[in-house]
C-alpha cells in the first residue's frame, strides 16, 4: 500500500505531539469562583460540592494564597449575607461582604485580578434575580440595582463586573453608571448566554440562592433554542459588553463556536457548579480518571473557542498546565 498521506507521524513521540499541538492554553485565562460569606473566622465546606468551601471576609486569605501558590490570579466572587430582603440591600451596600472582601483582598493581594458577580439573587428573599412585582421580576425596576451594585463593587475595588441576572438591557444600564461616574476603564463581562439549566444546583446550595417560588425561566434562556442565544450575545456587544459569556461549558459549546464565529470579542464559559458536582461524584467511586476528565473539559472548552475558562477546578488545571498534561 503507497500511504503519501500519515497522519500518525505526527503523533509518534511526546515531543513531536506537543509541537503541533492546535488547542494551547494559559493558566492566564482561568478565573476561580470563590464564595464569601458574612460572619467571623468560618469556613464551611459545600455539601453539594466537595473540596469547595464558604468563606467569612477574615479566613479568605488562605485559599487566595492557595490560588497564587497554584497560578492562578483571577477570582470571581460570590456574595452570601446574612440579612436578605425584599430589594437585595446587601449586594450594593458599602459594607456588604463582597464589597469588604474586595478592600481586603485588593490591599494585601494586588496581584489578583478580582471580579465580581452582578446579580440580585443571593441577597434577596426570594431568591430571584430582581425586583418583583407580584410574582414577575420586574426588568426594568431591577435595572438600577444592578448598575447600583456593580458601581459600589468597583468603587470597593473590583477590576471588572460580571452581570448573570439575564435582565434586558442590564449591560447598557452597567455601562452607562461606570462611565457617568468615571470608571470608563472597567470592563464588563456578560453573562450574555445564560441558559435555565439543571447544571446549577451545587450552586444554589452553596449560594443559598434558590427561588423561593417559581423557577427563573422568565428571564433564564430556554435550553432549546440556539438563535436566540445568538441574539443574546450580539444584543450585549452593542450595549458595550467587553466579554462575553456563555453558562454552562459542557452542553452548550456549539454555541460559544459559533458566538466566537460571530464576534472579535474574548469569550468567557463558565464550568459550573453542576458539571464540578459530577466530575466528583464519578471520582469518588473510582468510576473515571479525575485529572483526566477534567483535563478534556476544559481542553474541549478552549477548543471550541473559549479565551476565559471559569471552574472551581482552576488550581488543578493550572498544576496539569505547569506538568505538561494540557496546554
Amino acid at each position: 500500500m503507497d500511504l503519501t498521506v500519515r497522519p500518525r507521524r505526527l503523533r509518534s513521540s511526546e515531543a513531536l505531539r506537543k509541537m503541533v499541538r492546535e488547542t494551547r492554553m494559559d493558566a492566564a485565562s482561568l478565573i476561580y469562583p470563590m464564595f464569601v460569606m458574612d460572619g467571623e473566622n468560618k469556613v464551611e465546606e459545600i455539601d453539594s460540592l466537595p473540596g469547595q468551601f464558604r468563606y467569612t471576609v477574615d479566613r479568605m486569605d488562605e485559599e487566595i494564597e492557595r490560588l497564587l501558590a497554584a497560578g492562578v490570579q483571577n477570582v470571581m466572587l460570590f456574595g452570601i449575607p446574612e440579612i436578605k430582603d425584599e430589594v437585595g440591600s446587601q449586594a450594593y451596600a458599602e459594607d456588604g461582604v463582597v464589597q469588604r472582601a474586595l478592600r481586603r483582598t485588593a490591599e494585601k493581594y494586588p496581584e489578583m485580578y478580582l471580579i465580581t458577580d452582578v446579580c440580585m439573587c443571593e441577597y434577596t428573599s426570594h431568591g430571584h434575580c430582581g425586583v418583583l412585582c407580584g410574582h414577575d421580576v420586574d426588568n426594568d425596576k431591577t435595572l438600577d440595582l444592578l448598575a447600583k451594585t456593580a458601581l459600589s463593587h468597583v468603587q470597593a475595588g473590583a477590576q471588572m463586573v460580571a452581570p448573570s441576572d439575564m435582565m434586558d438591557g442590564r449591560i447598557a444600564a452597567i455601562r452607562e453608571c461606570l462611565d457617568a461616574n468615571g470608571y470608563t476603564n472597567i470592563p464588563i463581562m456578560s453573562y450574555a448566554v445564560k441558559f435555565a439549566s439543571a447544571f446549577y444546583g451545587p450552586f444554589r446550595e452553596a449560594a443559598g440562592s434558590a427561588p423561593s417560588f417559581g423557577d427563573r425561566k422568565s428571564y433564564q434562556m430556554d435550553f432549546h433554542n440556539r438563535r436566540e442565544a445568538l441574539k443574546e450575545a450580539m444584543l450585549d456587544v452593542e450595549e458595550g459588553a467587553d466579554i462575553i459569556m456563555v453558562k454552562p461549558a459542557m452542553s452548550y459549546l456549539d454555541l460559544v463556536r459559533e458566538v466566537h464565529d460571530m464576534t472579535d470579542l474574548p469569550i468567557a464559559t463558565y464550568s459550573v457548579s453542576g458539571e464540578y458536582a459530577m466530575v466528583k461524584a464519578a471520582a469518588a467511586n473510582g468510576w473515571i480518571d479525575e485529572d483526566r476528565i477534567v483535563s478534556e473539559m476544559a481542553t474541549a472548552a478552549f477548543r471550541a473557542g473559549a479565551d476565559i475558562y471559569i471552574t472551581y477546578y482552576a488550581k488543578e488545571i493550572a498544576k496539569y498546565m505547569k506538568d505538561g498534561i494540557i496546554g
